[in-house]
């Protein structure tokens, strides 16, 4: 059932995004009267799953769930038909409108996704307000660093000052920061010390923490709850239980527990816990999940979690700001993908990995953030000169506008067909390192 709900939540998130994006198209080329011969979410080769004519278009669902697509007339795309442009061009085609008409058409869908944000987030903030982890909050006494992150320079009580010279109030914002940024200042003590993550560092945490290289710190944690199909509770631990180590190394941050966890998993694991006054340890059993069953909280531990208020007209430009951010945020971290040495290129995901990171259980508020934040990254994916994106198309569109030259029918089938292929072969294999993490963890 909560794959299920996974599931649902990202075929509407995908389907949202797909439709408003393609109808970016739509509505363009309608502006400049190209004829659209079809609209589809999803692909459709080979057959459709429901399909209508009305008027000149073709409205349908297709059968692979790979986007969707407009095919105008005049034009090859992902629907890949060439026999159209044998022909003498129409003035109804794409081909043969002018080349600045062409590229707001190429540029619809991306203008729609980027409003569609701007719009969720103008009704979020006015309605819930801005809720985000507060750097303040969780460093207030300082934070606590993974083997990785002491490696790279950190140090168990520092506190981030600023990242490129700039204090980042989000820390969930703050932890990207530090991964993209040049130089991270710390307040150590009395004194303030620069620390610069080489490549090698970044990858490192990349592979072995990611954001769970910094945490809250913190020197104790009770036991809210166990449940039975872990191993803890057969042990003998108990709710109300406060743990202050593992394995003998004081307790720093919460999910110290399950990372001691998979390091012992198929061994067994010593909690250093006190029970009233009376220091204890249990050891337990760990299985190859590395499930021991245990729900911790912080004692008098106070909310992380901030809500900014807005007013309508104050939401509209906090949501403009936002919008903004996360564009900067896709470039900052495309750079970072492009940098081989850091590895990042090995952590994209494909729809199968963020189906498997959707919340088990609906939550409406998440959902649109996330659908916001997706269209976001579907904007910016898009206007990638890469052939097959609409970027790809836009780059040659305004090339032609400064030369005067237009691409060839032939090339640009030539261009389209290498493009969709390197495309899909990356979705390919994205989407294969996904399904095999999902099997590992299951079966192995």
């Amino acid at each position: 059932m909560d794959t299920l709900i996974q599931i649902a939540q990202l075929v509407l998130m995908l389907s949202i995004l797909v439709i408003l994006h393609e109808f970016g198209h739509y509505i363009t080329a309608k502006m400049f009267k190209v004829r659209v011969e079809k609209f589809y979410l999803f692909m459709d080769w080979g057959f459709s799953l429901i399909k209508k004519k009305i008027g000149e278009t073709e409205w349908g669902i297709g059968w692979l769930p790979l986007g969707g697509y407009v095919k105008l007339s005049g034009m090859i795309d992902e629907s890949m038909d060439t026999e159209q442009m044998k022909s003498e061009p129409q003035p109804w085609e794409f081909r043969a409108k002018p080349a600045w008409q062409r590229l707001i058409i190429m540029m619809g869908g991306i203008i729609v996704n980027i409003l569609l944000a701007w719009f969720i987030f103008t009704i979020l903030y006015a309605t819930v307000g801005k809720q985000y982890m507060s750097t303040d909050a969780v460093q207030e006494k300082g934070l606590a660093f993974g083997e990785v992150g002491k490696k790279a320079g950190f140090k168990d009580g520092d506190r981030i000052v600023s990242v490129d010279g700039k204090y980042q109030p989000r820390f969930d914002r703050m932890l990207l920061d530090v991964l993209l940024g040049e130089n991270v200042t710390v307040q150590r003590g009395a004194e303030k010390v620069n620390i610069h993550l080489t490549d090698e560092n970044i990858k490192a945490i990349l592979e072995k923490e990611g954001k769970d290289f910094i945490h809250p710190y913190t020197n104790v944690s009770v036991i809210d709850s166990l449940s039975p199909k872990g191993t803890a509770k057969a042990s003998g631990l108990k709710v109300g239980d406060s743990l202050v180590g593992v394995e003998g190394k004081p307790l720093r941050y919460l999910s110290q527990v399950s990372e001691e966890a998979y390091a012992h998993r198929k061994g067994k694991l010593t909690l250093n816990i006190k029970r009233g006054t009376t220091p204890m340890n249990i050891t337990m059993p760990v299985d190859s999940t590395a499930t021991l069953g245990i729900v911790q909280k912080m004692p008098h531990s106070k909310d992380f979690e901030v809500s900014e208020k807005f007013s309508v007209f104050q939401a509209i430009p906090a949501a403009v700001e936002e919008s903004y951010s996360l564009i900067v945020y896709n470039i900052k971290q495309f750079k970072l993908i492009l940098r081989p040495s850091t590895g990042a290129y090995t952590q994209v995901t494909s729809v199968v990995g963020i189906a498997s990171k959707m919340p088990t259980t609906w939550d409406w508020v998440f959902f649109w953030k996330f659908t916001a934040l997706f269209s976001i990254g579907l904007a910016f994916m898009n206007i990638l000169p890469i052939p097959g994106l609409d970027g790809g198309h836009a780059i040659f569109t305004i090339a032609e506008m400064i030369t005067g030259k237009k691409l060839s029918d032939k090339a640009a089938g030539v261009v389209q067909t290498v493009g969709m292929v390197i495309l899909l072969s990356l979705m390919v294999l994205v989407m294969g390192k996904d399904i095999w993490a999902l099997v590992s963890k299951k079966f192995f």
